[in-house]
């Protein structure tokens, strides 16, 4: 596992090229989103193969803000794809999950879903929203798709699951940036810094 501060310019293009590669369409957001967390590798010799990311981010459940670990940019190299790679990534992602984090969460492709219901991966049946500083903003193109892990803190599948933004763009209240970094929280807004 490597930290994105210990990914050299090369590794990341490398890392960046599997993953446009393995998903329709996958943009400078979901690129930005893999970042800032711990990063497993497959490699043969020096090629990647497959990578998985597991990023902090906080949900709010009931009354509770859990850390979680988000996972993100799963992939393994179409002509590797079925030999053991992507039980490896979320081996390791899973480890680091179960020793830091309250659970686990993510979005799956319908592809994906197989992997992580095999691993113990529970489809989330209750309401997806963000929180934001006008209050939670449903978000029902993600029901059905995240999964969690779950850990010590017994969750409730009916109640909703609210993403807890890490900034809120100036100028957009509606819209929050999911990535993680230092809060600040100034006059009730929440700001990254």
């Amino acid at each position: 596992m490597l930290h994105t501060a210990d990914l050299g310019a090369g590794e990341r293009a490398a890392l960046r090229a599997l993953l446009d590669a393995s998903f329709e369409e996958f943009t400078d957001d979901d690129w930005d989103h893999a970042l800032g967390g711990l990063h497993a590798i497959a490699r043969d010799g020096g090629e990647v193969l497959g990578h998985a990311a597991v990023v902090q981010r906080q949900l709010l459940h009931g009354e509770r803000i859990l850390r979680t670990g988000y996972v993100e940019g799963v992939a393994v190299r179409a002509d590797r794809r079925r030999q053991g790679h992507g039980d490896a990534l979320m081996a390791a992602v899973e480890r680091v999950i179960r020793a830091a984090y309250h659970l686990g969460a993510l979005a799956a492709s319908d592809e994906g879903a197989a992997l992580y219901g095999s691993r113990g991966w529970l489809r989330w049946s209750g309401p997806i929203a963000r929180l934001t500083p006008a209050g939670p903003v449903p978000t029902p193109d993600d029901d059905g798709l995240v999964h969690v892990l779950p850990g010590a803190v017994p969750l409730d599948p009916d109640l909703p699951l609210r993403a807890i933004p890490a900034r809120v763009i100036p100028g957009e209240p509606d819209r929050c940036q999911r990535v993680v970094c230092m809060l600040d929280v100034c006059d009730g807004a929440v700001a990254g810094f």
